[in-house]
């Protein structure tokens, strides 16, 4: 039997999406407009949906199984 699901409003639903897509944006404009903390920043929001990524990923990778 599986579990009941939850019903999500829509703010819920795109909520995190919209937060990695403001820091990519701000990623890329940092990218853009100078150098030194300016590249800090912009690798640093640039990484965060690739470390986003590959923790969902290794999240909803079943757990190997022994025998």
């Amino acid at each position: 039997m599986t579990a009941p699901t939850r019903r999500q409003t829509t703010s819920q639903i795109f909520l995190i999406p919209a937060i990695i897509a403001v820091f990519t944006a701000v990623g890329l404009v940092s990218a853009l407009l100078g150098d030194g903390v300016w590249d800090a920043v912009s690798w640093v929001a640039l990484g965060l949906p690739i470390v986003v990524l590959g923790y969902c990923l290794l999240r909803r990778m079943p757990a190997p199984t022994r025998g």
